[in-house]
């Protein structure tokens, strides 16, 4: 049963729901790409005949992160988003301009797309990711997690083990006591105001890539180490299905919930969850449905989150505040004290602002968590 079907047979509505956004994502990709790459995002700017979204940038990662998702759909809906190409071709593009690339993440996404998705073995990608991760050099946790996923990825196709163990390795040692990732590996990169601090994605990459580590390796402590995250975040998880933004290492409490990203609702949390699944652990259904069901009944704002017309899901509900102020100040009072918050700060700097953009990611996501089911169970010894 795919991932889709198993949704509907915890909520029928939310499957109906699901199944929508799936095709306003084959409908929103198109206008995010050109001559063989993604946007960084589309902006809704005002026009004379009222709004339209307009693209921006160029994003290396975002075309890998479509490439994942866009694989999962058949040749001929892959070709009419990617202009005549393949998810394959683009997987492939991407591999290709990673090679000069100094960002790691990118590096590590290209490398897993690359394996995932072409059946190519990025051997350069990932010789770099493992002289990183050799060095005494800081990593960012998604960097690291990404790194992991590639190179169980990529292990039918050549030697992983040496960057597989190491990625591991850096994200066991990192988690804390609650089951929280740290924002950076060691955490003390992060800075001394901000080592306690964990964002939703490093929860969810870091989950993701465990889960599926335990499969590949049948590796009983990787699976905990995934089930403890998923637990903690979805303990946390706001009365309205929200999945809040960063996290306390040290207690597993919400540092600031504030912004909620509409593509940690549809896409992010649900990848992580179902990889969960799929590896044996924990079935976090409710978590999944409520935050899908926040993206139509968010109580911080009134106006819809899903665009029709311009085939988009906006970005995110965040607060109106000067240049991420309550972030600043919550990393630092936590950082005194954990649980620490000065009163006041949802009505002085009220969560009620909606971001009119959307990146391609957001939806290349949303189609690989709902339909990637089996890219898992492909990882287990002899599958």
């Amino acid at each position: 049963m795919n991932r889709v079907q198993a949704l509907g047979q915890e909520s029928p509505s939310a499957r109906i729901r699901l199944e929508e956004f799936v095709e306003l994502a084959k409908r929103g990709l198109p206008q995010m790409y050109a001559d063989g790459a993604f946007a960084h995002t589309v902006r809704a700017v005002k026009t004379s005949s009222g709004r339209a979204v307009k693209p921006e940038g160029d994003s290396l990662r975002y075309a890998t992160n479509v490439a994942l998702g866009v694989s999962y759909l058949d040749e001929g809906t892959q070709r009419d988003i990617l202009a005549g190409d393949t998810a394959a071709e683009l997987a492939l593009t991407t591999a290709w301009r990673a090679r000069t690339s100094d960002d790691p993440g990118a590096v590590a996404l290209a490398a897993w797309a690359a394996a995932e998705v072409a059946d190519f073995y990025a051997e350069s990608l990932l010789d770099r990711l493992a002289r990183l991760l050799a060095s005494d050099e800081p990593i960012a946790t998604v960097d690291c997690s990404w790194t992991l996923i590639a190179a169980l990825a990529a292990r039918h196709l050549g030697d992983t083990e040496g960057v597989t163990a190491l990625a591991a390795d850096r994200l066991m040692e990192a988690q804390g006591p609650s089951g929280i990732f740290p924002h950076m590996l060691p955490a003390s990169a992060n800075g001394r105001l901000r080592a306690h601090v964990g964002c939703f994605a490093d929860q969810v990459y870091s989950t993701q890539g465990l889960a599926r580590l335990s499969v590949a390796q049948d590796d009983p402590a990787a699976l905990a180490a995934a089930e403890a995250c998923a637990a903690r975040i979805c303990e946390l998880q706001g009365s309205a299905g929200q999945w809040w933004w960063h996290y306390d290492v040290r207690n597993g409490t919400v540092v600031e919930g504030y912004p909620v990203y509409s593509v940690h609702q549809h896409a992010m949390g649900p990848m992580a969850l179902l990889d969960l699944r799929e590896a044996g652990g924990t079935p976090h259904w409710n978590a999944m449905i409520k935050g899908l069901d926040w993206i139509d009944r968010h109580p911080e704002v009134s106006s819809v989150m899903v665009c029709e017309e311009d085939a988009v899901i906006w970005r995110k509900a965040g607060r109106r505040e000067p240049n991420k102020a309550v972030r600043a100040v919550s990393a630092m009072t936590t950082a005194l004290m954990p649980g620490l918050h000065l009163p006041g700060l949802d009505a002085i700097f009220p969560p009620n602002r909606i971001d009119y953009e959307c990146r391609p990611y957001e939806l290349g996501w949303l189609l690989y968590a709902w339909l990637s089911g089996g890219a898992v169970e492909r990882l287990r010894a002899g599958g």
